[in-house]
């Protein structure tokens, strides 16, 4: 895809953002885009750079570690956010290279990423990954068990819990689309009010961002608005 394009489709999705975030009563700088990378080459990434994106989320470990090393000169300007799903025996090196893991969908990883985050960097963002419609097939605490996961997470060392994630069903009315955003957002007020210290409601992809935006996203995830329909063939 010509860099063009990527700098009118970044522009798109931008204008999405704010419109939604006006609609709200919120100012369009509230909401953070993330670039969904996954699939998609280092190149891809590099000419979204180059056309004033800067966060970029990965879901597969070594793709994501192989895009990282490929763009190294660009390090100090990028933030990766993990996004995807994170195996026990993955951690490491999530651990040593990312921003952010979004995905945190149990204390162990939790655990684990906090001892392998190397002292000489930052502390790793993380948002807890809640289950709020209940699918079988979905990663993510459930709802009700939120607020203990969470305090045991925002306790552990060389991590920040910044927030809350979904991945809500598809669904196709804007009323629809935007119950489990608002169902997260009630879970975040009440953790908020309880004493964590959140910022960060990371919810909304391409098809439902204005939904999320309404029920108060911080940070929107969109990929296919950006770099085009995705091949998984390979």
């Amino acid at each position: 895809m010509p860099m063009t394009d990527f700098a009118h489709n970044l522009e798109a999705v931008r204008q999405r953002i704010a419109a939604a975030a006006r609609n709200a009563g919120r100012v369009p700088e509230s909401v953070a885009l993330l670039a969904v990378s996954k699939t998609f080459p280092a190149q891809d990434v590099r000419a979204a750079h180059a056309a004033g994106q800067r966060a970029f989320g990965e879901n597969y470990v070594q793709e994501a570690v192989d895009k990282i090393e490929t763009l190294a000169d660009l390090r100090t300007s990028l933030e990766w956010h993990f996004i995807g799903p994170l195996q026990s025996n993955k951690t490491r090196p999530v651990a040593e290279r990312f921003d952010w893991v979004h995905s945190v969908d149990r204390l162990k990883i939790a655990q684990r990423l906090s001892e392998q985050r190397p002292a000489s960097m930052a502390p790793l963002n993380v948002c807890l990954q809640v289950n709020v419609s209940g699918e079988a097939t979905k990663s993510g605490v459930a709802p009700q068990e939120a607020a203990q996961v969470a305090r045991a997470v925002a306790a552990l060392p060389n991590l920040r819990l910044r927030g809350l994630m979904s991945i809500p069903e598809p669904e196709q009315t804007l009323d629809a689309q935007r119950a489990p955003h608002r169902q997260l957002r009630e879970l975040f007020d009440a953790l908020r009010a309880d004493g964590l210290a959140l910022d960060t409601l990371s919810m909304g992809m391409s098809a439902d961002l204005e939904a999320a935006v309404l029920e108060g996203a911080t940070i929107v995830r969109v990929g296919t608005a950006i770099f085009g329909a995705r091949d998984y063939s390979h």
